[in-house]
């Protein structure tokens, strides 16, 4: 997601390129919002981690072909891991540019510059290509979800008993890592403090999330843990409002125009705070963890969201 805006800026650059995107195959599905991007080579790492030898070297040489058959002349690397570094150069591309976080991977790009871990991801992304000569302009981050996974999410809610006239809030509890995560409880908190006030309330996960949603559905609140990725996406554009830790589905809702409170340890400069909108995060006092932060803090920062999309749009906006 942090690419995204960067996608843009290459694209305003070279308006008739053709553009691949290499990423791993559980996210490809990602990339059909990516209007810039038509074209995806996905990496299937779970061939490579549970095939035998043979067949490692079989899908070996298989990705390294479709890496050098469309003969690219310049491959873009934001990651700047040694993985990302080789499948740089084995693109053979003429031009290699790439951010860099270990001296000795600058072997494998022509231009490589050092990443700067005191910006926000996506602005180091940025900061790549115009190091390389990419002239800037307006930054985009939009993710633009296909129809049809709109209309699956808007299934979804007509099913659960959901009106859309009435306000929704979308909460997303778990992030990739626990000390990233708010306590469950404090979630219901918020659960139950907005239903109070005729909103309605939907948790989102992924499917490992169900056993840890147990007690939201305990509490008869709605869960959606388990339907696709970009399903997801649809509910999270359908809500009025998104809550959540420092994840990956968060900065999707942002990449959508949707308004989010994100719940994260800190929002300084290099944090992963919601791209251009620091200011929408709730963080705990210096030194303190993200379970520090009291459930009064984030409803107030909720209720504060609610008023400024009233006062921008006449109403909460869907």
């Amino acid at each position: 997601m942090f690419t995204l805006p960067a996608v843009s800026q290459v694209r305003a650059a070279h308006p008739d390129a053709r553009l691949r995107f290499l990423v791993s195959a559980n996210l490809a599905p990602l990339l059909t919002g990516f209007r810039d991007v038509r074209e995806v080579i996905e990496l299937d790492r779970d061939r490579f981690r549970k095939g035998n030898f043979k067949t490692r070297i079989s899908e070996g040489f298989l990705l390294v072909r479709r890496l050098r058959q469309p003969h690219f002349s310049l491959t873009i690397d934001f990651q700047g891991y040694g993985e990302t570094a080789l499948l740089s150069w084995l693109s053979g591309a003429s031009e290699r540019w790439g951010t860099i976080y270990a001296r000795g991977r600058k072997w494998a790009y022509t231009r490589a510059v050092p990443r700067d871990s005191k910006v926000h991801p996506a602005e180091a992304h940025l900061g790549l290509l115009r190091a390389c000569g990419v002239s800037s302009s307006p930054v985009r981050n939009e993710f633009a979800l296909p129809a049809s996974y709109e209309e699956e999410a808007r299934a979804f809610l007509k099913a659960m008993r959901f009106r859309l006239d009435r306000p929704i809030l979308l909460l997303q509890p778990f992030t990739s890592s626990l000390e990233k995560e708010w306590p469950i409880d404090h979630y219901l908190a918020i659960a139950q403090h907005w239903q109070e006030r005729e909103w309605q309330v939907l948790f989102s996960g992924g499917p490992a999330d169900r056993a840890s949603l147990e007690p939201v559905s305990q509490r008869a609140f709605t869960v959606s843990a388990g339907v696709p990725l970009l399903v997801t996406a649809g509910l999270m554009k359908l809500a009025d409002l998104v809550v959540g830790g420092d994840t990956g589905l968060l900065h999707l809702a942002v990449a959508m125009g949707k308004r989010v409170v994100m719940l994260m340890g800190s929002a300084g400069p290099g944090s992963c705070h919601p791209f251009g909108h620091p200011e929408w995060a709730v963080v705990p006092p210096t030194g303190k963890p993200v379970a520090a932060v009291m459930p009064e803090a984030v409803n107030q920062a909720c209720a504060a969201a609610v008023a400024e999309q009233r006062l921008t749009t006449g109403s909460t906006s869907r």
